[in-house]
């Protein structure tokens, strides 16, 4: 998206942003999950969508090659569903296994001294209260914009998922994953400074895109936390 703006802008030619039109057929959002944040100097704002009726299988094969082409290896059609977006609007994003978190709700707080995560690669990581972290009511799920948690990974058994788009302080980011010695994809992203208006339109048109690819239905509404809004400056 963009190569495209910057395109249209030197050629004039109007810019099509892709599609992010949401069916809403499960129920609503704010009966089944909720999201607190505790540190929202280092999350300012944490959007979420909540999807059922899963079915986790290898992603089309036209969504597998756009991914190798790009450098990604395939795994399923919710994470390629969210790896998609990273590479088509930049904004990485997480799913979550909804049927792993205690009490079904998601806390973004710091880490408790000496708290264990273990990560996606396997690894129980230490972590301190500089790390902020995705928590559900009990313990941390994923170390926030590096890694997600290996307790809350999409399984083949997986059949809710809750979807994550997040804006994180990119300073902190960058931190951790020095502290952690751990790099990422989305650390990469976030470190550089995420687009904070545009995590809503990632996290619908993945929420639209998982759906069509693993025939989930969505639940209706959109959780969407934010303790500033974005101010976008003028230029004279």
């Amino acid at each position: 998206l963009g190569i495209a703006r910057e395109i249209a802008a030197l050629t004039g030619v109007p810019l099509r942003t892709p599609a992010a039109d949401v069916v809403q057929t499960g129920g609503p959002i704010d009966m089944l999950t909720s999201v607190t944040v505790e540190a929202p100097d280092l999350c300012p704002r944490y959007a979420a969508r909540l999807m059922s009726g899963v079915h986790i299988a290898p992603s089309p094969v036209w969504m597998q090659r756009r991914l190798q082409v790009c450098g990604m290896r395939p795994h399923t059609n919710v994470v390629d569903g969210t790896n998609y977006i990273l590479l088509e609007l930049g904004h990485p994003l997480h799913a979550f296994d909804y049927d792993t978190l205690r009490e079904h709700r998601i806390v973004v707080r710091v880490a408790r001294p000496g708290e264990i995560c273990v990560t996606l690669d396997g690894v129980a990581r230490s972590l301190d209260p500089s790390v902020l972290v995705i928590a559900d009511a009990e313990r941390a799920v994923a170390i926030a914009g590096v890694m997600g948690g290996h307790h809350s990974e999409i399984r083949a058994s997986t059949e809710r998922i809750l979807l994550e788009s997040a804006y994180f302080d990119p300073q902190n980011i960058r931190r951790t994953s020095k502290k952690l010695a751990l790099r990422t994809d989305a650390s990469f992203r976030f470190e550089r400074g995420a687009d904070f208006e545009g995590l809503v339109a990632s996290v619908d048109r993945c929420a639209a895109l998982i759906a069509r690819v693993a025939d989930a239905q969505v639940a209706q509404g959109r959780i969407d936390v934010a303790a500033r809004r974005f101010v976008s400056p003028t230029v004279a």
